[in-house]
């Protein structure tokens, strides 16, 4: 369990000193039997939140009572890499009882804009039948259903089979940030006449939030691959996507207002060219380079999330990361601007499989979702032993 982070780090663009001693971690299983539990949240109660890719709510309350909740996702689109994806909890939940979720829906012939599609913006996206939303819902008092509002947000694109579908949520007071993926189609990293491969930024309504390059626009970084994971550091506001990477090259990015991160995969006229740099300063001038990035072989990570400043012994205070591909954990710390990795530790690898969701709970620890998709997937908590 105890090994370094060499080898992935090899080849990364950003990588500090790398610890060769395992955290000391308490794992628990909250819940089990799950299929591919994607996003997960905490209500200030310690109430679990998870979304099942293929379309279900499950709640752990805080005495380990299970709960499938009822709710309306009959026109979840679930292939692949999309479905019920990610969550984020309002920060004023005990007032508003509300959670958002990114996810892939059937779409409706004929059916009116809903706020927050932008039908008045030159948005493309493949026509396939299908589109990425991002979702308000209304919890109820015993969690046992939640309840539709609305659409926040329409018109993230995806293709038929699915493929780099996103999509991560972070909430603010009164804003919301959204990693998509880029539908794995030439031109849309690069567009700016498409929310895929993107990071957007969005008021709670639905609309364009203060500080996007274009006012009209919710887009406010471009250049991405697939960003399933945003997170916003307490404190400094500093907003940060995970993206996973081609055959190489797993991301960490600090975003910018307006800021290019480089991927740029249609060199080959109408073919989707994933041999080309995720960074690339060459075709795209003035790329931002990452904070950090996997060199090869990738880990695909999914999930971020900023650890209490306390707690965590020496990671208290820094990030961590789930993986998919790594079957671990990676616990981060920054240097004072933000800009750097300064040192990394890993964690649980190949301990409980693939890890996905990751979210901290009230009480500081972190709560996780494995994405083995047998069926026996599971939500875990994990405490620092130190």
């Amino acid at each position: 369990m105890a090994t370094a982070l060499t080898a992935v780090l090899a080849g990364g663009l950003t990588s500090g000193p790398v610890a060769n001693a395992a955290p000391p971690l308490q794992v628990t299983t909250l819940a089990s039997g799950l299929s591919i539990p994607w996003g997960v949240v905490v209500a200030p109660d310690g109430t679990v939140l998870t979304g099942e890719r293929s379309g279900r709510f499950v709640a752990v309350r805080p005495g380990g009572k299970r709960i499938d909740v009822r709710a309306d996702l009959s026109r979840i689109f679930a292939e692949n890499e999309s479905g019920l994806m990610g969550l984020a909890i309002d920060p004023r939940f005990e007032q508003t009882r509300r959670v958002y979720s990114c996810q892939a829906e059937t779409t409706v012939p004929g059916a009116p804009n809903a706020p927050g599609s932008l039908s008045d913006l030159p948005i493309e996206f493949p026509q396939t039948g299908q589109t990425i939303k991002v979702v308000a819902w209304r919890v109820g008092t015993d969690w046992t259903r939640m309840a539709r509002e609305r659409t926040v947000l329409s018109g993230i694109p995806i293709n038929s089979s699915g493929r780099h579908a996103g999509c991560g949520l972070a909430a603010t007071g009164d804003s919301l940030w959204i990693g998509t993926g880029d539908s794995a189609t030439p031109r849309i990293p690069q567009s700016r006449d498409s929310l895929g491969g993107k990071v957007l930024h969005i008021k709670l309504d639905g609309t364009p939030a203060a500080g996007n390059p274009n006012p009209r626009s919710p887009i406010y970084s471009l250049g991405h691959r697939n960003v399933q994971g945003v997170a916003v550091a307490p404190g400094t506001g500093r907003v940060y996507a995970i993206e996973q990477g081609t055959s190489r090259d797993d991301e960490l990015n600090l975003i910018v207002s307006g800021g290019n991160y480089g991927y740029k995969p249609d060199r080959l006229p109408f073919i989707y060219d994933e041999s080309v740099p995720m960074t690339d300063p060459v075709r795209v001038p003035g790329a931002i380079g990452s904070v950090w990035s996997s060199g090869a072989p990738t880990i695909a990570p999914p999930g971020i999330a900023f650890l209490p400043e306390s707690g965590w012994g020496p990671h208290s205070g820094g990030l961590v990361l789930t993986t998919l591909k790594g079957k671990r954990l990676v616990f981060m710390t920054l240097s004072g601007d933000g800009r750097r990795v300064v040192s990394s530790t890993e964690a649980l690898k190949d301990a409980h499989g693939r890890l996905r969701g990751v979210a901290v709970a009230p009480d500081g620890s972190l709560v996780l979702t494995t994405s083995d998709g047998d069926g026996s997937d599971r939500i875990l908590r994990v405490r620092w032993r130190g």
